[in-house]
């Protein structure tokens, strides 16, 4: 008698805290409800999967708008603060330099009645102005190479007879960039034309270090960022941004990842498998529903969306897996990076979970009774 009072009081309790069971999270209902309300004064957008109009398209992973026009290539012998150059200035007759110079060409020079006088390497001063014997300070910045030849020349005219004058860069500051992060050679890089892409310089500095589906490449022009994985390149070779003097490049390792929460196999943040993942793989990935207490009919996908004006809007995409149309569908709809996957808890699960609770709490009670039974007999 004793243990049938114990084994009803036990029940009655089970039975009240009935509604209190823990849960996994909201059900899909509550899910659909709650996204009637806004967030931070922007309405939440819930968007029912059930055709390819509603799957979104694939993020665009070109830097630039569509049709905007790349701004126009620069030449890479423009002359600027830091630069170092190589000066000869030829002369014939009656000379305002002596010697023959310093190089091999000094004989052959003489020979013809030409002299050839090799300046010590003249450094592009931070006010962008040279020091040239007998011409003076020239400001050369902003110019070319060929430029401030013709410069020194104007201004030797009439105190030398038909001055030829040659420039080398010996060291170049102005047309270069700067590349750090995940590259195998970091430092400055000398733009050898003014048709180098990103891949190219990365190329040229050694190559990258790491999966190209974690890196990012960051890239600073002035006061403009762009952003762009080194996967997409490849993916989509029209995206390949050309590189300017003046630039700098980091190679950053961002892997993507997503979250998945709720009901599911596992509730963890998990990785980017490979450079594109879709929702049918990201549920795969996450072990799926969980049997006992999620429901299948209640996936839903949280992420934010820029809209026409360039304002995220926070959106939810809700899929029903129950239909088998929507297992197409997952599989062209692509996820990115922190995207939230939340699996909808079963709104029938309460009795399951009483089931386990009142078989938790009899299984002590059924043991005693066991025990005594037999010392009984």
């Amino acid at each position: 008698m004793y243990l049938k009072s114990s084994i009803l009081l036990v029940l009655s309790a089970a039975l009240a805290g009935c509604a209190t069971l823990p849960t996994n999270g909201p059900t899909g209902g509550q899910i659909k409800k709650s996204a009637q309300q806004q967030l931070n004064g922007l309405p939440i957008k819930l968007v029912q999967v059930e055709n390819l109009a509603n799957v979104p398209l694939a993020r665009s992973i070109a830097p630039e708008a569509p049709g905007a026009p790349e701004p126009p290539a620069v030449p890479t012998d423009t002359l600027g603060p830091g630069d170092i150059l190589d000066i000869n200035i030829y002369e014939a007759g009656v000379t305002l330099f002596s010697g023959n110079g310093g190089d091999a060409r000094g004989g052959m020079a003489t020979a013809l009645g030409v002299q050839v006088q090799k300046l010590p390497p003249v450094r592009v001063d931070d006010d962008g102005y040279i020091s040239i014997p007998y011409a003076g300070r020239l400001q050369v910045v902003g110019h070319t190479v060929r430029e401030a030849e013709a410069m020194i020349r104007a201004a030797l005219q009439g105190i030398s007879q038909n001055p030829q004058v040659l420039i080398s860069m010996q060291e170049a500051i102005t047309n270069s960039v700067i590349v750090g992060g995940e590259v195998a050679k970091s430092g400055r890089l000398v733009l050898q034309t003014n048709r180098e892409r990103l891949t190219d310089v990365i190329a040229l500095a050694g190559g990258y270090r790491g999966n190209t589906k974690d890196l990012l490449a960051r890239v600073f022009h002035g006061d403009d960022i762009s952003d762009i994985r080194l996967n997409d390149l490849v993916d989509n070779p029209s995206s390949d941004m050309r590189i300017y003097p003046g630039d700098r490049i980091m190679l950053i390792n961002d892997p993507r990842t997503y979250s998945v929460l709720g009901a599911a196999g596992q509730v963890a943040q998990l990785p980017f498998s490979r450079s594109s993942v879709t929702l049918a793989e990201a549920i795969a990935t996450a072990g799926g529903v969980n049997p006992s207490i999620g429901n299948p009919a209640a996936i839903f996908l949280f992420r934010y969306v820029k809209d026409e004006q360039g304002v995220e809007v926070p959106v939810v995409y809700h899929l029903n897996m129950m239909k088998a149309g929507t297992f197409f569908l997952a599989q062209r709809f692509t996820m990115r990076d922190k995207d939230v996957l939340y699996f909808g808890n079963a709104a029938a699960n309460q009795p399951s979970k009483l089931v386990q609770l009142i078989s938790q709490l009899f299984a002590p009670i059924l043991t005693v009774t066991s025990a005594v039974q037999t010392l009984q007999n």
